[in-house]
């Protein structure tokens, strides 16, 4: 076995014999990993993350997995700023995770606050009323036989 010299390693020598293992994997890092994945796959690899998250407002956050998508763009659905502020945290490592674990250099994920979903909120009497009658339209009946109105 020789040693090696200085002047083969400046001259970059294609003999040397680690040389090929680490020309092969440059090139599978140039062109990247573009296994195909299921849905169930990608469901069970995002949930294998989510169970190593420690931060509980987190993880209820993230316990809705993203809608999947063919090209492995992932949208993850927010409520507020709050949440999405919490998730840049550790969006890289979940990126890298999944991209780690799918084989697909191409996962990207993205987020877009949707505001919470629910009912509106009732603030004046005529409003609760409304909702009240909705609920109950026998509340109309009863409020126009005792000539029952709001006091102003």
């Amino acid at each position: 076995m020789s040693t090696p010299s200085i002047k083969d390693a400046l001259t970059d020598q294609e003999n040397e014999p680690g040389r090929e293992n680490s020309r092969r994997m440059e090139n599978k890092e140039e062109q990247g990993l573009d296994e195909k994945f299921t849905e169930e796959q990608f469901k069970e690899k995002w949930n294998l993350f989510l169970a190593d998250i420690d931060n509980p407002n987190l993880k209820t956050t993230l316990a809705s997995v993203p809608e999947f998508n063919p090209d492995y763009c992932f949208v993850v659905k927010l409520e507020n700023t709050i949440q999405e502020e919490n998730f840049k945290s550790i969006k890289p490592r979940l990126v890298s995770f999944l991209q780690r674990e799918l084989n697909n250099s191409s996962i990207k994920i993205a987020t877009r606050i949707e505001g919470k979903k629910g009912d509106p909120v009732i603030y004046s009497d005529d409003e609760k009323y409304q909702a009240m009658v909705e609920q109950n339209p026998d509340l109309q009946l009863l409020r126009q036989k005792f000539n029952l109105d709001f006091g102003d």
